[in-house]
């Protein structure tokens, strides 16, 4: 136990008072005098006030600064192409504009964007009529699957047929379309039974793409386009024109004067078929006997050594109904001259019923071809599987056709053994009527550098379905009338479904917009659409 009075023990080296020191409790501080706290109190008024007025720049900087506009909800359409070979179904995802008058066209979201197509075409169902909805059914199964189910009820769906439909009996037609609407009906997306119309926006597409809708009107390029069933010709003109080959487009602050027609029954296609129809005619000149068991007809579009038995030729009606049996075989000469003069006959068929000054094909009126033009769709195709350089199409075309047309079909089939024999077989044919259509119905030069030959524009393929998606979402919000009142119908020739394209959307988006906006198309593009020529 310590005692009481005992020396507190100091550590080594420490002395006594250190220890002190140690243990001594620290002076109070100094009490503040009266100047001092005024002071104090001085420095943190003008510390507060400094805080507030930097709290008062902030504010005015959040006004007045711009804030970034609240991203839109994805919104969906849905677009089925009914082709003549086959059905394809667009389905677009997009962003609505904000409310200014330049914002009727859409944004596109390509990222969500896409297409599917399915065989045959609507028309190859004229016997069975029900089948046509039917056959449309994977298609709405595709767009359920890309669309999501809230969207479903606000998503618009629009059949629009073409020409390859036109061709059938008009009571046919009606039915094949009726078996859709019942699936588009019950589709689970918007859909009334007039949208279920033809459509053909290749012009606008094309126009769109390069920027030019919207400004001078000389700057736009005219399309001519060989389908399967029938030829598409329209581009802007300042020459007077009947009134049901006249069309008038307005679109931001540009007016259009539209010369515009669908050549029925004159696609690629059909056309094939029906020369092949005129040829076996009994007392054609084609006709080498009228023997009904070895009746054989000249053949000029096919390349010589074709065996008739690797593909039977169509009948004719006028056979047909002879009640006989009767099967004309074609013997091929494969001549590109004859060829392309048996393709004239055709391109003129009926033209001693034109009522009209001039008539170029049949008994249509057709103008001079004024400006540029795109070529497109079998144009294209022929031009590919040649090889040839856009700016020189026609003339190029002409030597490559001839060559081809005077080869063996056995050394042409192993040249291109990649290609189907069908497709193979019509591109004697494609060639001489491609010449016989351009230079000796249309007038268009052997050398003319005006026409250029492609299926896309900077990537982006002329598709009339692009065009299709525009007109719809624009005229959602614009009124689009004729000016004389007058609806302009699917027959007139510029084919824009159920309504005339007439825009009025003041300002014009800009080109970089529309850059932009359909640089990558290509994502929902077909997939056999390939590049442009350079």
């Amino acid at each position: 136990m310590r005692r009481p009075n005992a020396r507190a023990h100091h550590p080594r080296g420490e002395s006594q008072e250190a220890a002190a020191t140690t243990l001594a409790p620290p002076p109070p501080p100094p009490r503040p005098t009266i100047s001092s706290a005024m002071s104090s109190r001085r420095a943190r008024g003008r510390r507060l006030l400094a805080a507030l007025l930097a709290a008062a720049f902030a504010v005015a900087l959040l006004l007045l600064v711009p804030r970034s506009p609240r991203r839109r909800p994805h919104e969906y359409g849905v677009v089925i192409d009914a082709g003549s070979t086959g059905s394809r179904v667009h389905v677009i995802a997009y962003r609505s504009s904000s409310s200014s008058p330049a914002s009727a066209l859409p944004r596109i979201d390509w990222a969500r964007t896409a297409s599917m197509k399915a065989a045959p075409g609507l028309s190859s169902f004229a016997s069975d009529p029900g089948g046509a909805g039917r056959s449309l059914a994977p298609l709405l199964e595709f767009a359920r699957r890309r669309v999501p189910p809230e969207s479903w009820a606000e998503t618009d769906v629009r059949l629009m047929a073409t020409a390859g439909l036109r061709l059938l009996d008009a009571a046919v037609a009606e039915a094949v379309l009726d078996s859709c609407r019942v699936l588009l009906r019950g589709s689970g997306f918007q859909f009334q039974d007039d949208w279920a119309t033809e459509g053909m926006y290749a012009w606008i597409a094309a126009n769109y793409a390069l920027g030019t809708l919207g400004d001078d009107s000389q700057d736009t390029t005219g399309i001519i386009e060989l389908g399967g069933a029938s030829v598409q010709v329209t581009f802007v003109t300042d020459k007077p024109l009947p009134p049901e080959f006249s069309h008038t487009l307005k679109f931001g602050d540009a007016t259009y004067n539209l010369y515009s027609h669908s050549f029925l029954q004159l696609g690629q296609n059909v056309a094939y078929e029906s020369l092949h129809d005129m040829l076996s005619t009994p007392g054609h000149k084609s006709m080498a006997t009228h023997l009904i068991s070895q009746a054989k007809y000249r053949d000029p579009c096919t390349p010589r050594g074709f065996s008739p038995m690797e593909g039977a030729v169509k009948l004719p009606a006028s056979v047909l109904e002879s009640k006989v049996e009767y099967r004309p075989y074609a013997h091929a000469v494969g001549n590109f001259s004859e060829c392309r003069s048996a393709a004239l006959t055709l391109l003129q068929k009926g033209r001693e019923e034109c009522r009209y000054h001039e008539c170029r094909m049949g008994a249509a009126f057709v103008p001079d071809l004024d400006g540029k033009f795109l070529a497109t769709e079998n144009f294209y195709h022929t031009s590919k599987f040649f090889r040839l350089r856009s700016k020189s199409f026609l003339s190029d075309l002409m030597l490559a056709g001839e060559k081809f047309c005077r080869g063996d079909w056995s050394k042409i089939k192993k040249e291109y053994r990649s290609f189907n024999e069908g497709e193979l077989l019509l591109f004697c044919f494609s060639s001489a009527y491609i010449v016989a259509l351009l230079h000796d119905t249309l007038k268009v030069p052997l050398d003319d550098k005006r026409i250029d030959v492609a299926n896309q524009i900077g990537g982006v393929p002329v598709d009339w379905a692009l065009g299709a998606f525009i007109v719809q979402k624009a005229s959602n919000q614009t009124d689009m009338l004729h000016p004389e009142g007058e609806k302009i119908s699917p027959e007139d020739g510029i084919r824009h479904g159920e309504r005339p394209v007439h825009h009025n959307q003041g300002e014009t988006m800009s080109l970089a917009r529309r850059r932009w906006d359909l640089v990558e198309f290509l994502r929902w593009g077909a997939s056999d659409r390939v590049c442009k020529f350079s």
